[in-house]
């Protein structure tokens, strides 16, 4: 049964199949029959082992520096947090405190007309003091945010700068 295959082509004895290929796999059925790997095959798994290990340590480095830059802007953000809190705190007990006194000193007074300055000077007081209380914390949470700013734009790894000019 003569004729054209599409694989062998004019006949199915692979006459006119590619020299070259038939050599190569012969070379590797032999290679294989006996045990031995041949030097190409040992070569591009040593290469791409070699990448393999490049790329993970690049990759590694990466995460390692993005776990270091997310502690570093977590901890602006809860020492922010903290000096925000405790500044709030502060200016309740401080206000409270001023509102005791006022109180304490209204009920002492002897005439309506005492009692009302003695609340007017306290209002006056307080709204002068809100404003500096107010004033204080807007300061304190620019600074957070800038501090917070900085730290996320340098979060960006050297490693990653690195890893990503090399590939």
């Amino acid at each position: 049964m003569s004729g054209v295959s599409p694989r062998t082509g004019p006949d199915r004895t692979g006459a006119t199949m590619n020299k070259p290929l038939t050599r190569r796999a012969q070379e590797m059925l032999n290679a294989a029959m006996v045990g031995h790997i041949p030097e190409n095959v040992r070569a591009i798994a040593e290469d791409s082992i070699a990448k393999t290990r490049t790329t993970y340590t690049k990759i590694n480095s990466v995460t390692k520096d993005s776990a270091k830059a997310l502690e570093d802007i977590f901890d602006v953000a809860h020492s922010g947090a903290k000096m925000i809190s405790e500044k709030i705190l502060r200016n309740a007990e401080e206000n409270v405190e001023a509102a005791l006194d006022a109180a304490e000193d209204i009920a002492r007074a002897k005439t309506l007309s005492e009692a009302a300055t003695l609340q007017a000077n306290f209002m006056r007081r307080q709204l002068a003091l809100v404003g500096t209380q107010t004033q204080e914390i807007f300061e304190i949470s620019a600074k957070v945010a800038q501090q917070a700013f900085e730290s996320t734009n340098s979060a960006r790894p050297r490693s990653y700068v690195n890893f990503h000019d090399t590939n």
